[in-house]
């Protein structure tokens, strides 16, 4: 079952069960979506977005959640960061498990042996390759920051 038709399914029980929070989050999902899939088609991609779009759409949608939550918070609006937290662990269930620190390190090391990366200039070319690879799964952030390491090693 692909992505899209996983998230029209638990939209449907949603609606059965009433599930307010989870309908409203679900249909804002499905219009990001929506909007990518427009896009691609601009682009000559009459099939739309595949599903690591889809996934790299939907680790956004969370971190906006998570910044929107955090200024509530600071906002002393407990009830709307509560709720943004509430629709970030219901997209959170359509992301693979998330990697750790140690599996993503492993990967950044391996990209750059693979290709025989020498210094700072290689670095998007390492980046491509992870996000490529592990797009939905890492934290971009943090490979950044260990490719960089690894790069800076080697000059």
């Amino acid at each position: 079952m692909s992505l899209r038709d996983s998230i029209q399914d638990d939209l449907n029980e949603a609606m059965k069960a009433r599930d307010q929070v989870r309908v409203s989050t679900l249909r804002l999902i499905q219009a990001a979506i929506k909007d990518r899939d427009i896009s691609a088609r601009s682009e000559d991609r009459c099939e739309g977005c595949a599903d690591q779009e889809i996934m790299a759409l939907l680790q956004k949608l969370v971190k906006q959640r998570e910044e929107s939550a955090e200024t509530y918070e600071k906002a002393g609006r407990l009830d709307l960061a509560e709720r943004e937290r509430a629709e970030a662990e219901i997209v959170r269930e359509y992301l693979p498990r998330p990697m750790a620190d140690r599996e993503i390190a492993d990967a950044a090391r391996e990209v750059v042996d693979e290709l025989d990366a020498s210094g700072l200039k290689d670095m998007g070319k390492c980046m491509g390759a992870l996000k490529e690879r592990y797009a939905g799964r890492m934290d971009f952030s943090k490979a950044g920051q260990e490719v960089k390491t690894l790069l800076q090693g080697q000059t």
